[in-house]
């Protein structure tokens, strides 16, 4: 059954945290969207979030070229086109291990999920939008404040983080002709499982372990629901959503 009535879109990590929330905020406002993530029951749990909303679940690793191309596949199949695209899987990878001693398979783990993950989920978005009539839409790269600024031992992260933000730049510049808008969202502290720790102590950079305050993961979603309701002539190239007070503006 195909279901067209309605703008589509991926959300990638769709079973948990900033992509949970993001993917209801869309469902909520009557987008239809293919949840993406390694497991069905995360991802139907997700779904179940937003009873009557246009969910597709799709078990999804974005590190395989193959997975990848299966759940656009399946999107366009469904929902008729690709209108957005929030490419958020992400792993921060074995947290507090210092440069010298992290195993290369962490670092090529972590390198696969948020930065070839990233490509190749927006590689095949961008195929659907540009051949798609009307042709065109959007892709909402997942940041981080640590685009910017690292924290301590957290190398193969900041990484990624850092050339995610250039991804988001070439892919803006080369999708002006076909009508893809391609921005970043940079986030800081939203309350999720993955940033848990901050509330009991992060480690700073001059040595010291201090909690961290949180935002709701909604104020998150809400922004980028406006991302991506904008008109394809506007566009938001680049937003920093943090917790207010968290040590990141000034020095601590």
């Amino acid at each position: 059954m195909t279901d067209r009535h309605t703008k589509s879109a991926v959300v990638t990590g769709a079973g948990s945290g900033i992509g949970r929330a993001v993917a209801v905020e869309l469902l909520q406002a009557g987008w239809s969207v293919a949840l993406a993530g390694r497991h069905t029951e995360t991802l139907e749990a997700t779904a179940a979030l937003a009873p009557g909303g246009s969910a597709l679940a799709v078990r999804t690793d974005v590190a395989r070229p193959e997975d990848v191309d299966a759940l656009f596949t399946a999107t366009v199949e469904r929902f008729g086109r690709v209108d957005l695209l929030f490419n958020n899987a992400g792993t921060f990878g074995p947290g507090g291990v210092p440069v010298e001693e992290l195993p290369y398979d962490a670092w090529r783990h972590v390198v696969d999920t948020n930065l070839n993950g990233a490509f190749l989920c927006a590689q095949a978005a961008y195929r659907r939008m540009k051949e798609q009539d009307p042709q065109g839409g959007r892709i909402i790269n997942n940041g981080s404040i640590s685009a910017h600024t690292p924290r301590p031992h957290s190398v193969a992260y900041t990484a990624t983080k850092h050339a995610l933000t250039g991804l988001t730049k070439s892919l803006s510049l080369d999708g002006r002709p076909y009508r893809i808008a391609v921005g970043q969202i940079d986030i800081g502290n939203v309350a999720t499982d993955m940033t848990e720790r901050m509330q009991t102590g992060a480690l700073q950079a001059n040595g010291e372990v201090v909690p961290e305050p949180v935002m709701d993961v909604a104020d998150v979603a809400r922004t980028v629901r406006h991302m991506a309701e904008l008109p394809l002539e506007a566009n938001v190239q680049f937003a920093t959503v943090l917790a207010t007070a968290m040590p990141y503006i000034g020095r601590g």
